[in-house]
């Protein structure tokens, strides 16, 4: 009987909309007072490089924690809602940080609600996922490399609730998020008058399958220091996500144009790398998801990304095939297991960078 409980909190976890400005789901609102929030992912990973000229194995291994997060959430009378997280494992920064802190006014709700603070910004399917519910170890590196995480701002938000058409009753048919941030993130203090403008919506014009669109642009202090005029970034997105049964199925598309300068790298807990010039990429992912009843779920992932358009050859294009087992030991304890085939785009320059990821993630109850 408690492995079939399992199996539908499973079903419904994937089934529901994940909108998340944090890093956890939402707590509806209760009025228990503060509640602690959290969760650890301890991880191994295992990465092939191959042998040296010598024969000397290049292979890397090494445990690590891949977030590790803990917080108070909570809601004061009458509709205030408040969400802090902090961010202690072992990071780029080198310490623990503020990782999300904000107040929401929830009076308009579900069709509005203000929050201010720093928050996930609201572009792509994929990065509003919150990370302790994503079905893959890694997000795409895609979304890692053109979505800008988290910010400082202030953010609408909203839904339409339930709705009758046509007779039939539709559950949120419009979700949407809009944000005015500094484009510095969280760590960063905010350098020039500019502003970032994001937003994101969500059309569900059938229970089974969703469709969202998302933006981005701003101006920045130009990281030349010799440079007249602000960097600029903009970036735009697609998505779609169908749920049948026991099945999800997920996509999405980025597109990044960076006049200026441009980040490599980052994600959650990495700095990026500022690099100067201008640079166009994209990229997209397509993933399925089956929920079993013995709490296991297989996932099978492709992605590509093209970290510069304007090159003269594809060869910097890099794909990744991740085949994926999740195994849900209860409510609140999940080990997931990725294999990551990582394909250059011509056999030319194939080389050896494979990687077996294993993570146990525990939320704190």
């Amino acid at each position: 009987m408690k492995k079939i409980a399992l199996f539908f909190i499973i079903l419904v976890g994937i089934s529901l909309r994940i909108y998340s400005q944090g890093c956890l789901e939402p707590l509806g609102g209760s009025s228990d007072g503060a509640k602690i929030i959290g969760y650890i992912q301890p991880q191994f990973d295992y990465h092939f490089y191959g042998k040296s000229a010598s024969g000397n194995s290049l292979n890397q291994s090494t445990f690590k924690f891949n977030r590790a997060r803990i917080g108070v959430a909570g809601s004061i009378p009458y509709d205030v809602e408040y969400y802090v997280l902090l961010e202690a494992s072992p990071n780029a920064f080198g310490h623990p940080y503020l990782l999300d802190a904000f107040v929401s006014y929830t009076r308009l709700g579900p069709y509005a609600k203000f929050s201010l603070g720093s928050f996930k910004s609201p572009i792509s399917l994929e990065l509003n996922t919150p990370c302790n519910a994503l079905h893959t170890i890694n997000r795409s590196l895609v979304v890692d490399e053109l979505t800008p995480n988290r910010d400082l701002g202030f953010m609408v938000l909203g839904s339409t609730d339930t709705m009758n058409i046509f007779g039939l009753e539709t559950v949120n048919l419009f979700k949407y998020s809009l944000a005015v941030t500094n484009g510095t993130g969280v760590i960063g203090l905010d350098n020039n008058n500019g502003k970032t403008y994001s937003g994101r919506i969500v059309f569900t014009p059938w229970k089974h399958l969703s469709l969202g669109a998302s933006f981005l642009t701003g101006k920045y202090k130009a990281a030349d220091p010799s440079a007249t005029q602000d960097d600029e970034k903009t970036r735009y997105g697609f998505d779609a996500e169908l749920r049948l049964g026991n099945l999800l199925v997920q996509g999405e598309y980025l597109h990044g144009d960076d006049k200026g300068s441009y980040t490599v790298g980052g994600g959650c807990g990495s700095t990026p790398e500022i690099r100067s010039g201008s640079v166009l990429r994209d990229g997209y992912f397509v993933q399925a998801i089956y929920s079993t009843p013995w709490n296991l779920q297989p996932v099978i992932k492709y992605e590509t990304y093209d970290p510069n358009k304007d090159a003269a050859s594809n060869t910097d294009r890099q794909n990744i095939i991740t085949f994926g087992l999740n195994y849900f030991l209860n409510d609140w304890t999940r080990i997931q297991l990725n294999y990551l085939y990582k394909a250059e785009e011509t056999a030319a320059v194939e080389k050896l960078n494979d990687c077996i990821l294993v993570q146990v993630q525990v939320k704190l109850k």
